[in-house]
């Protein structure tokens, strides 16, 4: 069957300068006094726990989860989940839109919150619901921070750097149609608008986290209108940020790049499909899905979840997923809540774990099981 790809572009009015930065947090951080000396203690407590969305997902989300609370009870976390079943594979009793509803309705109460991965089914409706609940939210940018973990062996060594995606338009339109028998067209959008937005957010998050250099990531050379525009957007924005260098790469220049010579990289920006893609070869350099956390954001919500999204069906109940990717997430989601304590504390003792090497999973090249690297992670919180 032959495919007809048409590329649309898309024009907004003029563009209103904005903090492209999250500040949807809800409280003061603070909790007990640390007993380890390199981690601050806070200054006061907090007024009872705060709420956060919990969406499981399908796979071994449930599982990953399971090890997020149970990690935070040992730490006395003080955070309660409001937890909601959302899957297209799985039949949870309820119609879909009024699932997708009630997580709206969630993060709208707390603006925060934890996500395993909904699996995608190749059947059904165009648009799957992590596009929907993206397309809600307004989650404009996914942001994947792709460091080594100290004492995991790869073939690459002390790898940071940040990959910023847009992923509300892009391949992942979801307009497709049979324009005739065996023709398809798949309708691709890019608009300055979003185009100037995400290229806002790099360089502010360059800017805020001391980074030097921004590579925007295209295919301007073939798509010449729309990623001709996305490249051009990024280009105009770079100018009010003299003190960031700015690049821009092809995005198969840029796969073999990655493989070949990370160290060149700092934080890259691209389109949907380019960063889907690039977010999952780059976990693979630091040790794969398992090990790489990610977040998106919009104005008003952050939701945190793994940097490279994989049901792994085949893993289900069998006791074998690494939650070390999960429960990174969750420490940055606390470090967004202002519960730096907390969050470092987890943080710490995953990489503590690692670092040791005693207790790994079998994607880490040992043979503990998912619990083993919960509890061990536990015995090594300094609460």
């Amino acid at each position: 069957m032959a495919a007809v790809v048409r590329t649309l572009v898309g024009s907004a009015t003029k563009l209103q300068w904005q903090p492209a930065s999250v500040l949807c947090c809800r409280a003061v951080s603070t909790t007990m006094p640390a007993q380890d000396p390199a981690i601050p203690a806070p200054v006061s407590k907090p007024k009872g726990n705060q709420k956060v969305t919990m969406i499981p997902g399908d796979g071994i989300g449930p599982e990953l989860m399971h090890s997020v609370k149970e990690v935070f009870k040992h730490a006395l976390v003080p955070v309660d989940f409001e937890e909601i079943h959302v899957s297209e594979v799985q039949d949870w009793g309820q119609d879909h839109q009024d699932t997708v509803e009630k997580v709206i309705q969630s993060f709208e109460r707390t603006g925060v919150g934890l996500k395993g991965n909904i699996r995608t089914p190749t059947h059904g409706e165009l648009m799957g619901m992590n596009m929907v609940m993206r397309r809600r939210l307004d989650l404009f940018a996914n942001v994947v921070r792709v460091k080594s973990m100290p004492g995991l062996k790869t073939r690459h060594h002390n790898l940071d750097f940040v990959i910023i995606r847009e992923q509300t338009e892009g391949e992942y339109s979801s307009l497709e149609h049979e324009s005739v028998d065996g023709v398809v067209e798949s309708l691709k959008i890019i608009t300055r608008e979003k185009s100037q937005r995400i290229a806002k957010f790099a360089f502010d998050y360059a800017t805020r986290h001391g980074r030097e250099k921004v590579t925007a990531v295209h295919k301007a050379n073939i798509m010449k209108m729309g990623d001709g525009m996305f490249l051009r957007c990024c280009e105009e924005v770079s100018k009010l940020y003299p003190r960031i260098k700015f690049e821009n790469m092809i995005i198969d220049n840029c796969c073999m790049q990655l493989v070949s010579n990370p160290y060149q990289f700092d934080v890259m920006v691209m389109p949907n499909l380019y960063g889907n893609i690039v977010d999952n070869l780059a976990a693979g350099l630091v040790g794969g899905a398992g090990i790489v956390p990610g977040e998106s954001y919009s104005h008003s919500y952050a939701v945190f979840e793994t940097g490279a999204r994989h049901p792994f069906a085949q893993a289900v109940g069998r006791n074998i997923a690494n939650p070390t990717a999960m429960l990174m997430s969750a420490a940055n989601m606390l470090k967004h809540m202002h519960l730096e304590y907390h969050g470092q504390m987890i943080s710490d003792a995953v990489e503590r774990v690692i670092k040791v090497g005693k207790v790994r999973t079998k994607d880490m090249g040992g043979y503990a099981t998912t619990t083993d690297l919960t509890h061990e992670v536990c015995n090594n919180l300094r609460v």
